[in-house]
């Protein structure tokens, strides 16, 4: 089953708005973490332009994304928006066609290039450095709901990347 990937680009109609979205949004956390299909939600401020905001969920599968799109809550805190709050969403859809984690450890130096399964992205994080033991710096779910993420352990991938490989060789 592929994970699926969805990027919406927003702007709001008025920086009032964007305040009244903030109270909203700081509660979906609560009704993201229900879904069995949800892995991850982030949102950001664009550094070159403060009108400018991203989000970026990721889910088990399309049919785990359309549950939310089904959520009472869901429903209404986009009729709330589209009814003036938002001026613009540009929202884009993926499948995930692979994950690799590279790191660097600022102490020991230790360079490691690893793939690895997007649905349990945050036990990888956690992971020390398998060489002297340094903790890497981790974002922990944000009461605003900026941040929220969410492992679903044992989930198999369907690695498009290695099924591409392999049915080049044949």
């Amino acid at each position: 089953m592929p994970i699926y990937l969805s990027m919406q680009r927003v702007r709001f109609s008025s920086p009032d708005a964007y305040e009244k979205f903030k109270v909203l949004f700081a509660d979906t956390r609560r009704h993201l973490m229900t879904l069995p299909g949800f892995l991850h939600l982030t949102w950001w401020e664009h550094p070159d332009d403060r009108s400018w905001y991203n989000e970026c969920s990721f889910w088990t599968s399309r049919g785990a994304l359309y549950d939310w799109h089904k959520n009472t809550y869901h429903k209404y805190c986009k009729s709330w928006a589209a009814n003036g709050a938002i001026m613009e969403d540009i929202i884009t859809n993926f499948e995930l066609v692979g994950t690799r984690l590279i790191r660097v450890c600022p102490v020991c130096n230790k360079a490691e290039d690893k793939k690895y399964n997007l649905a349990e992205e945050q036990a990888v994080l956690k992971e020390q450095c398998p060489q002297c033991g340094f903790h890497f710096p981790m974002l922990e779910e944000t009461p605003s709901s900026f941040a929220v993420f969410k492992d679903v352990p044992g989930l198999l991938m369907n690695d498009k990347e290695d099924k591409q490989k392999e049915e080049a060789k044949a």
